[in-house]
């Protein structure tokens, strides 16, 4: 039976924190797990992963292969399109974003903090052939790339290098931080005065950016997250910068 170092103590109902360690361990791995891996992913002993996951499996959170792997269950999905529509910006932000996508022919996303990390929440692609492949609802560090700097700038108020250009600024941009192959400008949007929301980003293929692509782009990401800002009643330091 396959021990693991165990996880460290959270706030909370115990056995509701090991069955969600259980599904977050499989964030990245669509293509399943195998109860030895989440066994290692989780810290937790075999023996308990398989109770939690007759209750998840019975719940539809969960479903078992022929072959023995585990992989998400269908009932996560309402999940998901309840988080979606808890922040009721769909109606507002995918105009913006595909008028974006549209205008730079690259790829364009809207990121809001989920935690210590960042949650792609709504992602349009161009019509080209090479760009960038990110999922809703994908989550990623919020230390690198250029919407979680601004989150982190303007959220948190970081110290330091970028974090104080960013605030002087009012955007981010980024090359080779979270992808070795691509570069990111991002914005931050504003929602009910001036509550940091998250942050608009243009994904750009590194062979494609330039300093004349940051010029070009910049002034489309800025005119986007600041009338999203606007749509969502919020007030942004920024209004009043030159676009161009």
């Amino acid at each position: 039976m396959t021990k693991s170092v165990k996880p460290e103590k959270a706030e909370g109902v115990a056995a509701v924190n090991r069955a969600l360690a259980v599904l977050q361990a499989f964030e990245h791995a669509p293509e399943g797990q195998s109860l030895a891996v989440l066994a290692t992913t989780t810290g937790l002993y075999e023996s308990t992963i398989l109770r939690l996951l007759d209750s998840l499996i019975a719940a539809g959170f969960v479903k078992r292969l022929s072959d023995g792997r585990y992989v998400v269950g269908p009932k996560v999905l309402p999940l998901a399109e309840m988080y979606r529509q808890s922040f009721r910006l769909a109606d507002f932000a995918l105009p913006l974003l595909r008028q974006l996508a549209a205008d730079s022919q690259e790829c364009a996303g809207l990121y809001v903090r989920e935690g210590d990390r960042r949650v792609c929440l709504h992602h349009v692609q161009p019509q080209r052939t090479v760009r960038t492949h990110v999922l809703e609802g994908e989550m990623f560090p919020l230390d690198k790339g250029a919407a979680g700097r601004v989150i982190l700038a303007l959220d948190e108020a970081m110290t330091g290098k970028p974090y104080d250009q960013i605030r002087k600024q009012g955007y981010a941009v980024t090359s080779k931080e979270r992808d070795p192959e691509s570069a990111a400008i991002a914005c931050p949007v504003f929602a009910r005065g001036t509550r940091l929301l998250g942050a608009i980003s243009l994904v750009i293929p590194l062979y494609r950016f330039s300093p004349a692509a940051v010029e070009r782009l910049l002034p489309m990401v800025q005119r986007q997250a600041l009338a999203l800002t606007h749509d969502l009643g919020g007030i942004s330091p920024y209004a009043d910068r030159e676009l161009g």
